[in-house]
C-alpha cells in the first residue's frame, strides 16, 4: 500500500485555500485542510472537504460530447468547438448578443474566469455573465 499526502490549492472558488490530497495506490481518496497554509490556516468549507469527489466522480465527462438526433455522442474536441461556435453564432445572428448568457465555473482559476468574462463581453458582446461560486 502506497499512501501520500499531496499539497495543492482548492479549485472551488477564488480564495485559494490549501488542501492535502490523500492518494492511496495512485488513486485520489480524500481531501484534508493544509494547516500551514496562510489563506485557510487548516480550515475548509464543505466544498473543499469534498473536493476529491468531484475529481473522481463517475458522472464526470471524460470526452467531448455533441447532441445528434436528440442523443449525446462522443466527438473530437475540434468538432465540439466548431459545432458550439456555429450554433452560438446562429443564435447571436438571429436574436442578438443579449440573448446569450454565460455561466462560468467556480472549479477553474480566477484567470480562467477572467478570460471567460472577457470573451463574453468582447467577443459575444453581452454583459450577461456570472459564475456559480456562491451556489
Amino acid at each position: 500500500m502506497d499512501y501520500k499526502n499531496i499539497p495543492s490549492v482548492c479549485s472551488y472558488c477564488g480564495c485559494g485555500c490549501g488542501v492535502l490530497f490523500q492518494v492511496m495506490d495512485g488513486r485520489l481518496t480524500g481531501t484534508l485542510p493544509l494547516k500551514t497554509h496562510p489563506v485557510n490556516e487548516g480550515s475548509l468549507c464543505i466544498k473543499g472537504w469534498n473536493l476529491h469527489e468531484h475529481a473522481t466522480s463517475d458522472r464526470r465527462l471524460t470526452s467531448s460530447m455533441i447532441r445528434k438526433d436528440g442523443e449525446l455522442q462522443k466527438a473530437s474536441m475540434d468538432e465540439a468547438v466548431q459545432t458550439t461556435a456555429e450554433r452560438l453564432k446562429g443564435i447571436i445572428d438571429q436574436y442578438g448578443p443579449d440573448s446569450v448568457g454565460v455561466l462560468a465555473s467556480a472549479k477553474v482559476s480566477n484567470e480562467e474566469n477572467y478570460l471567460i468574462q472577457k470573451i463574453t463581453r468582447a467577443v459575444i458582446g453581452t454583459n450577461n455573465v456570472d459564475h456559480c461560486a456562491r451556489l
